[in-house]
C-alpha cells in the first residue's frame, strides 16, 4: 500500500479548509458530504489522535442515522455511497487502491462475482455497499 501522510493531529485546526477536507479524503474517501459534516469538527476540535478523529466522526454518522429526518438519512447515504463497490475501478483514494488490488487477482470471472455479489447486498440492504476495511 502506499504510503498515506497525513500532518500531526495537533495540528488540525490550524489547517486550511481545504487542508483539512483533504485529511478526510485520506481517511475516509473523498466526499463533499462529509466534508461539509466534518471539516468545521477538525476545525474546532483537538485531538489526541487518528483514532479520536474517526470516533468523533463516526459518532456524527451516528447521529445522522438515527436522525428522524429524511435529509439526513439522505446525506448519510451519499456519504456512504463515496466508497467504491468492491472491484469497481476508478477509485480515488489511496486506502481504496490498494483494497481493490487486493481484489483484482482473479480475472475477468473474479469482476464478475463482485459485480454479482455487490448487486446482490445494494438489494438486500438498499443504500449499503460492502465495504472490505484494511486496518493500517
Amino acid at each position: 500500500m502506499e504510503s498515506v501522510r497525513l500532518p500531526a493531529v495537533a495540528t488540525l485546526p490550524d489547517l486550511s479548509t481545504e487542508e483539512r477536507a483533504a485529511v478526510l479524503d485520506q481517511l475516509f474517501e473523498p466526499c463533499i458530504p462529509l466534508h461539509t459534516l466534518s471539516v468545521t469538527l477538525l476545525r474546532e476540535t483537538s485531538f489526541k489522535s487518528y483514532a479520536d478523529l474517526v470516533s468523533s466522526i463516526g459518532l456524527q454518522l451516528a447521529a445522522l442515522a438515527q436522525s428522524s429526518s429524511a435529509s439526513d438519512r439522505e446525506w448519510l447515504q451519499d456519504i456512504l455511497a463515496a466508497h467504491p463497490r468492491l472491484g469497481q475501478g476508478n477509485v480515488e483514494s489511496t486506502q481504496s487502491r490498494s483494497e481493490q488490488a487486493q481484489l483484482n487477482l482473479g480475472g475477468e470471472s473474479s469482476d464478475q462475482s463482485l459485480a454479482e455479489l455487490n448487486l446482490l447486498y445494494e438489494q438486500t440492504f438498499p443504500g449499503l455497499r460492502y465495504v472490505c476495511v484494511e486496518v493500517w
